[in-house]
């Protein structure tokens, strides 16, 4: 699993410390066309690093609950901004406390299959954390679901999803740093209960229950901050024997950036009720 990290260079993209007014569409496009950059060989693997501020991020298939209106009406009479992601997996909770990890390869010959992206990004954020043990598997309760959920004593503190787009493959994953896991989940809980409003559907949305997440903060008990976090990022890498690269994108991705996040904005506007 951890061969994927084994890369000469990493080309380093740090945008955590872009503010509230960075959008979150912004940061699929901007994987998308990283991801199309370092799929025709003409970039190194790159490692992206995001923060946005409160922002649900939903996925394709919350956009068909039955009455979505009803639970976005709620998320923003709260202040939350809402948008559809274009990579798999359902809503979850970005805010300033959340560190968004972007590992983006060369979709080989041979193929990354999907677990194995997924294997990569697991093994990286478990030597950031290795003096607990990190659990890999679904967590039931939780939101956003999935066989890679990250946990510590049984709580998630991290998601991970996959895009794949012209030769490249981006894993991203969330890693809650601080703030309170639970209350983040019961924001997401509030908005199923009200778009279903109690109808049946043929996909099951999660059932969540807030005590099964948590921030690595209540779960190391120490105070851990995205910039503390981003160090320990490096170290790892590092210690898989990579060179780190600090970059910008060039005039070429800047161009396929813009044609990406205009597709982001015409998807949010098809997808989310007006």
């Amino acid at each position: 699993m951890s061969e994927l990290l084994r890369q000469q260079t990493w080309r380093i993209i740090d945008h955590s410390s872009l503010g509230p007014l960075f959008d979150a569409k912004q940061s699929f496009a901007f994987d998308d066309a990283l991801c199309e950059s370092v799929g025709n060989g003409h970039s190194q693997p790159i490692v992206r690093l995001w923060v946005h501020h409160h922002t649900v991020v939903l996925g394709i298939q919350d956009t068909k609950l039955p009455h979505i209106e009803r639970g976005l009406a709620y998320l923003h009479e709260q202040g939350w901004h809402t948008i559809v992601r274009n990579s798999g997996g359902l809503a979850v909770v970005l805010d300033e406390g959340v560190l968004n990890v972007s590992l983006i390869f060369p979709d080989t010959k041979k193929g990354i299959d999907i677990d194995r992206g997924y294997e990569a990004m697991a093994a990286l954020i478990a030597r950031m954390l290795s003096e607990v043990h990190v659990q890999a598997g679904e967590v039931v309760g939780s939101y956003c679901p999935g066989s890679f959920d990250l946990s510590i004593d049984g709580k998630k503190f991290a998601g991970i999803s996959q895009r794949r787009i012209r030769g490249g493959v981006a894993v991203q994953a969330y890693i809650c740093v601080s703030g309170s896991g639970a209350a983040r989940a019961e924001w997401i809980r509030q908005f199923y209960e009200r778009s279903l409003a109690g109808k049946q559907t043929k996909f099951t949305y999660p059932t969540i229950v807030p005590h099964t997440m948590a921030s690595l903060s209540e779960l190391l008990g120490k105070e851990m901050t995205v910039s503390t976090l981003i160090i320990r990022l490096y170290e790892a890498l590092q210690s898989f024997g990579s060179r780190l690269e600090p970059s910008s994108l060039t005039s070429e991705e800047w161009e396929r950036y813009y044609m990406y996040f205009q597709r982001m904005i015409d998807r949010n506007e098809m997808m989310l009720p007006k």
